[in-house]
């Protein structure tokens, strides 16, 4: 009988202690889902950094400019992307979709946008959801690559012949425009025809590289990180003339990536390193390489 209760009370006492053990997994489980989801949610954060409102030095619409509310579906609802459609005055132009990067909206890409029409391009520039007049929260690596194939489809209805539909993205745009010209070189929009380029300025091969470049470079951080836009894998299944241009002197993301990222493009490609370019001025410093780029690649 002394042994039966004590094994008894040794049973009760390891299924409590077993019950603990569980609570406390259970918890544990609990505490880890919540932390990873606070830190996705603070790297969303840092990686598109947005700055709300309108950029000081933005000083109106352009003449010409038409708006457009892109409907993208999320979840049980549509949201929109706001979009502005600037056509060249010459018929037959080609045209740019525009892939903005980081912090900035619209409004504060303007410049950069006015330079691409000056070059002679008609111009569909988008802000992802998040971003100034466009629904949604915080945007996301999905999301904002569900943005552009909603402008994808907005573009090929403006510029209906693809020989004159070049895609263009700076910084953290021209991951977003790489994954889309791979897409549509998988096949995925062969009813439209694809693109007669891209063009990628002062970007980079992926997030965590440049992760590693600001902290160590031993850190396994892609395995650490949610947002991944992994373009240096991406570029080698664009099967379009690429052309990649980053200036020398870019503070904030160093131009081999660049180097690196041409490295991995296929066979038609340009590398344009503007000597002296900054993250933002390349377009106007090098824009008498832009043109023979242009003009050499593209045959425009």
């Amino acid at each position: 009988m002394i042994d039966k209760a004590l094994s008894s009370r040794l049973l009760q006492k390891a299924r409590r202690r077993a019950g603990r053990l569980l609570t406390l997994f259970s918890l544990g489980s609990l505490l880890t889902a919540v932390g990873c989801t606070q830190l996705a949610q603070k790297e969303r954060e840092l990686t598109f950094r947005i700055e709300p409102g309108t950029a000081s030095w933005y000083a109106g619409l352009p003449e010409g400019v038409a708006e457009y509310r892109l409907p993208v579906a999320h979840k049980d609802k549509t949201e929109h992307v706001h979009a502005w459609w600037w056509p060249s005055e010459r018929r037959n132009a080609p045209a740019v979709l525009y892939l903005h990067g980081a912090r900035w909206n619209l409004t504060g890409q303007l410049f950069r946008i006015q330079q691409l029409h000056d070059f002679g391009f008609s111009v569909l520039a988008i802000d992802y959801r998040g971003f100034g007049k466009s629904d949604g929260g915080l945007p996301s690596e999905q999301t904002v690559y569900e943005d552009a194939q909603v402008a994808w489809d907005k573009f090929t209805t403006l510029v209906p012949n693809a020989d004159k539909r070049f895609i263009y993205g700076h910084s953290l745009g021209g991951a977003i425009a790489i994954d889309l010209a791979a897409r549509i070189a998988k096949g995925e929009d062969e009813r439209k025809g694809g693109a007669a380029g891209l063009i990628v300025e002062s970007s980079f091969t992926s997030l965590a590289d440049i992760a590693r470049s600001l902290t160590y470079p031993w850190l396994p951080l892609q395995l650490l990180m949610s947002q991944k836009f992994a373009s240096v894998d991406k570029i080698a299944k664009v099967n379009l003339p690429v052309l990649i241009v980053h200036g020398t002197d870019d503070r904030y993301v160093p131009s081999r990536f660049s180097e690196e990222l041409y490295a991995a493009a296929p066979d038609k490609k340009r590398l344009v390193l503007v000597e002296g370019g900054s993250h933002n001025n390349s377009m106007r410093l090098g824009a008498t390489a832009y043109r023979k780029a242009f003009k050499e690649l593209f045959g425009s």
